[in-house]
């Protein structure tokens, strides 16, 4: 179960995987999660299926901005060349901020992630990106305890005794060592995440699928080349190129996602 050494160095692009191949699946698929949804509990309960839309994806922007704190949270105590490593780091033991809660809060940050841009998607895309999001995350965190277990012995015994592995505890379960945040470090760390959840509370607000793409058309592809260790004109050129091909995928996404999120009504059969 646990991720290898090719999945933990190139784990930012097999979470990129996991988006597109689930933003995608609308070729399978053409029904909107949350429109699917909003039509059945509005045929359900009597209530205007376009009120639950637009419900749903106010909620799914409010996880989305959580998934973002909690990340932006972690990593202030992190260096983003930590969090972004290629390799487990197990110099050190952060027990401190959201890690006295739970032992992987940016891995339940991805998770809540999926589920928030899960509404973006078809329904069976938001079940691909939900479940292989979980899996492959679970993949990371045994990979990540066993070096830290052969690194820190039995300090990362107590650690893994006290605080829970994935479900963050409401009160702390260990004690701080009083290491500071460096929240200005964090945000920069985590602007992609951040400009995800603006793009979905955007598109709430609007419910127009251009809003939805005018910030994270940009955001994946620096996401990927923040992650890999090339050259800063190599990173230049890629970002380009990235731009230039999710803004055409864009597009043709977005004309899919106003079909689906327009006028919910019936579900389709």
């Amino acid at each position: 179960m646990r991720a290898t050494n090719w999945e933990f160095k190139n784990r930012a692009m097999v979470f990129g995987l996991i988006f597109g191949f689930s933003f995608s699946a609308y070729f399978l698929d053409r029904q909107n999660s949350a429109a699917a949804l909003a039509n059945w509990l509005g045929a359900a309960r009597g209530i205007d299926s376009n009120f639950i839309a637009r419900s749903l994806f106010v909620l799914a922007a409010c996880l989305l901005v959580v998934a973002a704190l909690i990340r932006t949270w972690a990593s202030s105590y992190l260096q983003a060349n930590v969090v972004y490593a290629s390799e487990v780091k197990t110099a050190s033991l952060v027990a401190d901020g959201p890690y006295r809660h739970t032992r992987n809060p940016l891995y339940f940050a991805n998770v809540l992630l999926a589920l928030g841009m899960g509404a973006m998607m078809s329904r069976f895309g938001f079940f691909v990106a939900a479940i292989a999001m979980a899996i492959f995350c679970y993949r990371l965190i045994f990979r990540e305890e066993t070096d830290l277990q052969a690194s820190q012995g039995e300090p990362y015994q107590r650690y893994q005794n006290a605080v829970p592995r994935l479900w963050p505890a409401l009160q702390p379960r260990t004690a701080s060592t009083g290491r500071p945040a460096r929240w200005a470090a964090g945000f920069r760390a985590e602007f992609w995440c951040w400009g995800f959840a603006v793009a979905v509370a955007a598109f709430a607000i609007t419910l127009n699928a251009t809003a939805f793409f005018v910030i994270p058309c940009n955001q994946p592809g620096r996401l990927l080349v923040l992650l890999d260790g090339s050259s800063k004109a190599q990173r230049v050129r890629a970002h380009r190129q990235s731009d230039q091909e999710q803004v055409g995928a864009a597009l043709r996404f977005a004309r899919v996602l106003q079909k689906t999120t327009r006028s919910p009504g019936p579900a389709d059969p």
